[in-house]
């Protein structure tokens, strides 16, 4: 079960996507797990054959419980048995010699009535026998599975899940926040000229250049992109932003702009849409939500002039924009007004420090002095 961030602690398995015996490849989507944060597509990162399942339809799971056991490529046998399935997973019984399941008669009718794959099931009875139990409790398992957690129930939980892991964030996190202001008067007309030469379903929205901006500064800036686990920074693999996204029922999710920095940004405004867009319609894949290697949020279509936010862990920093709005500026010994951008820096200081910061948020703001670079 994979970890979808701090804020997820258990899972429940609503559909597998393969069978034992199956060829996967690294990034297929194998199966789809239930959270609060709606119905998550959860991808394989190996490429071989998948050897058993080890989690059926409709068991909840703590993260990091093992769900199939995969042969990877070049591996000459059936791989051992993870040492979590013990512990985690219901045993998994073998089928009578010649491949049928020992099943009761009244095990096997009440299978073919609720559609139930006998060979599929542990059976409790002797000799490993399935019995009408065990079916029923089968069939219950499908039947929730088949009615996902209701609106009321996922916010509550997502709210209480978010509360946690923003309270260890405050509490373990020695956060340390910067903050400056950003003339977008050459980025904003730049973008005008840009868009009046796009029909309107290819335009570029605002939002994106500062996005693009944080992703090219971190190349400069590695120690604010990545991870703090067991006792260390790890770089990230990539640069991944998360970007925080409002659900329409409540609540708050931030999945991952992969390779954000390479991104043109015809393509980061498309992707950004798009994960928008499954994101609300809860159907998000997992690594969009395990990946990111820094969060950014902004609450300018809020109309909220400042962010100051709580870091994700375990990433170790998050950039916040407010609104762009008019306001009073010096600038060649007049004031004038000018559309202006306050950009906030929350970062560990365990993995940076305020120069370093200060560094990036300079970078950023320069970036956006020349949004042809962009």
């Amino acid at each position: 079960m994979p970890s979808l961030g701090s804020d997820m602690e258990a899972g429940t398995l609503v559909q597998w996507l393969v069978a034992p015996g199956d060829a996967v490849r690294r990034g297929d989507v194998v199966a789809v797990v239930d959270t609060f944060k709606g119905a998550i597509d959860v991808e394989i990162f190996e490429t071989g054959v998948v050897e058993a399942i080890l989690v059926p339809v409709g068991e909840k799971v703590p993260v990091g419980t093992p769900l199939a056991r995969l042969r990877v490529e070049g591996e000459a046998g059936a791989a051992p048995p993870p040492a979590a399935e013990t512990i985690f997973v219901p045993p998994m019984l073998a089928p009578m010699a010649g491949g049928r399941q020992r099943a009761s008669p009244a095990a096997r009718r009440r299978a073919a009535e609720v559609g139930i794959d006998l060979a599929a099931l542990t059976g409790s009875g002797p000799d490993g026998a399935v019995t009408l139990a065990d079916v029923e409790r089968a069939a219950a398992a499908v039947r929730a599975a088949a009615q996902p957690m209701g609106a009321t129930e996922r916010l509550a939980g997502m709210r209480q899940a978010i509360a946690a892991a923003m309270t260890r964030a405050k509490r373990e996190i020695p956060h340390y926040y910067l903050g400056t202001t950003i003339d977008m008067g050459r980025a904003l007309e730049w973008l005008r000229d840009e868009n009046a030469r796009r029909a309107v379903p290819e335009r570029l929205l605002a939002g994106v250049l500062p996005l693009k901006a944080v992703a090219l500064a971190l190349r400069q800036a590695p120690e604010l992109n990545g991870h703090w686990l067991d006792g260390g920074f790890r770089p990230g693999s990539g640069i991944h932003v998360g970007t925080a996204i409002a659900l329409r029922g409540g609540g708050l999710v931030a999945p991952a702009l992969h390779e954000a920095d390479a991104a043109t940004l015809d393509r980061l405004m498309a992707e950004l849409r798009a994960l928008v867009q499954r994101a609300r319609a809860g159907s998000l894949r997992s690594s969009e939500l395990a990946d990111a290697t820094i969060t950014v949020t902004s609450l300018g279509e809020q109309g909220v002039d400042t962010v100051f936010g709580v870091i994700h862990p375990p990433q170790v920093a998050l950039v916040g924009f407010g609104r762009i709005a008019e306001r009073p500026w010096a600038a060649a010994g007049r004031i004038v007004a000018r559309p202006l951008l306050h950009a906030t820096l929350s970062a560990d200081h365990r993995a940076s420090d305020g120069h370093r910061g200060a560094r990036f948020l300079a970078l950023v703001e320069s970036l956006l002095q020349e949004p042809e670079r962009l």
